[in-house]
């Protein structure tokens, strides 16, 4: 007779806990917008909860420290004229943060150092250019959704857009550099970039999902039909290159599947799961190669381990609860408290309430852990944004975190418009007079700034434009067929 064999993984048994109520966010109205994103956002300074606010769109940015209740008259951020979809930190400065909203901006936000004491209404930039609500936003390594130019050491990659178009903005001149507008026929659902920021993948309502190579502005890999099923699916990027998919059934079971980017017609794994309309938000680590599968609407927490042999994706645990949840916010490993040997942590959002919720690895010795903790990536940008521009990748910087992750002083984010005017105005003499110049400045500046509001509304009517004629052909072409 052969022993009963188990699989071996440092992770089978790990445990998830809710933490005490004196160390929740209680009282807080969370967003009843019906929009399937997590809702919440943390870094190891702060937790953003997207809120309920009439008159418009906020958001709450709270130090992780103060927890309890939370007074309504608590400031918010709140420049938005509709309401938030979707927020994301910025993973090289724990101040800076983006939202998208109804309103089909995106703004970026600085957050004091010590948190908000008053209303924030003032976004460092408004970044204008998709004609639908904003929502989806990826601020993500190896450098940043957030950010370019020397001075702030951010690179801003956009991911968004409800109206099939994905942009890619340099936050530091607020402009739109790489606009992807004929690869979606559908919404698309979500946007995630690779480990070396070189390809994305996305996922749409036409069931499809897609590996893009942003610069070139080409499709590497297409799989329609990913998940058959009519609700919405995820899609993300693991560390070794494969991507990971959430989705439904014909017959409405949550499914997990894996695929190959180099042949993505087959997929590696499939796994069922149950049934159930929750959308499956997908959380992955990097470091220990575990996804979290959260739902929105569930009351659990499924957790898988990726593995390069078959089965591939391997079931460890699911923490259960009472409540359902309606988001879920993730921390980075640096934010996590390795002396506790604390692997995960999730910000599960109630209709009330924000609830931290631990996953820990039960270890008895004291000593750091180098097998649950390897180098994790750390607030430093691989590259700045002309670098990636000009067609350099960069896997994210290491750090080790066996003495606990120490945070720097985050630079303030620094955005510079460029006006196109610049290039063709020549130099004034060297020898023009002080006094002349100091005449002439403040007409200059303020003709300047009218002629930059003119020309920055021309070009977005002009792409609006050049996007609703690509779709009437489109139409046309569709009228066309059906009439044969």
């Amino acid at each position: 007779m052969f022993p009963f064999l188990v699989r071996q993984s440092k992770f089978r048994h790990v445990f998830g806990q809710a933490v005490k109520n004196d160390q929740c966010y209680d009282d807080i109205r969370v967003s009843r917008v019906t929009w399937d994103s997590a809702f919440c956002a943390v870094n190891p300074k702060f937790v953003a909860i997207i809120v309920e606010a009439s008159g418009g769109g906020a958001f709450l940015v709270l130090p992780l420290h103060k927890t309890g209740r939370i007074d309504k008259s608590y400031p918010t951020v709140c420049g938005h004229t509709g309401p938030v979809l979707d927020i994301d930190w910025c993973p090289h400065n724990d101040q800076v943060i983006a939202s998208g909203s109804e309103d089909c901006t995106v703004m970026v936000w600085q957050i004091p150092e010590n948190g908000l004491v008053t209303p924030l209404s003032e976004p460092v930039v408004v970044l204008e250019g998709h004609s639908k609500r904003v929502g989806v936003i990826t601020c993500q390594t190896p450098y940043l959704l957030l950010s370019p130019k020397p001075e702030a050491h951010l690179f801003f990659r956009l991911l968004s857009g409800c109206d099939n178009v994905i942009i890619i903005w340099n936050v530091g001149t607020g402009e739109a550099m790489i606009t992807l507008d004929d690869m979606h026929p559908d919404v698309i659902y979500n946007v995630c970039w690779n480990r070396s920021g070189s390809l994305i993948c996305t996922s749409c309502k036409d069931k499809g999902i897609r590996v893009i190579d942003p610069r070139k502005e080409t499709i590497l890999a297409e799989k329609e039909k990913a998940h058959e099923g009519a609700r919405p699916m995820r899609a993300i990027f693991l560390a070794d290159g494969n991507i990971l998919t959430t989705g439904f059934s014909r017959m409405s079971e949550r499914q997990v599947a894996l695929w190959n980017m180099q042949n993505i017609e087959e997929p590696m794994s499939v796994t069922e799961m149950d049934t159930s309309n929750g959308v499956l938000l997908p959380f992955y680590d990097p470091d220990t190669s575990v996804v979290y599968l959260c739902g929105k609407g569930d009351s659990s927490i499924r957790y898988f381990e990726i593995t390069d042999e078959a089965p591939y994706v391997h079931f460890l645990n699911t923490f259960a609860s009472k409540e359902p949840q309606r988001g879920m916010g993730f921390m980075s490993k640096r934010g996590l408290d390795v002396n506790k040997c604390e692997i995960a942590r999730f910000y599960k959002l109630h209709e009330r309430k924000c609830e931290p919720i631990v996953m820990t690895v039960p270890r008895k010795s004291e000593m750091f852990q180098d097998d649950l903790y390897p180098d994790t990536a750390g607030p430093d940008p691989a590259l700045e944004a002309e670098d990636w521009f000009e067609g350099k990748n960069g896997d994210p910087i290491l750090i080790s975190l066996k003495n606990g992750y120490v945070p720097g002083k985050n630079r303030e984010i620094k955005v510079v418009k460029k006006n196109i005017l610049d290039s063709k105005v020549p130099k004034k003499s060297e020898h023009s007079s002080h006094a002349n110049k100091s005449a002439s400045s403040t007409p200059s500046i303020k003709s300047e700034a009218k002629m930059d509001e003119i020309l920055k509304e021309m070009k977005s009517l002009k792409d609006l434009i050049s996007s609703q004629e690509k779709r009437i052909i489109k139409l046309e072409e569709q009228m066309s067929q059906m009439a044969i």
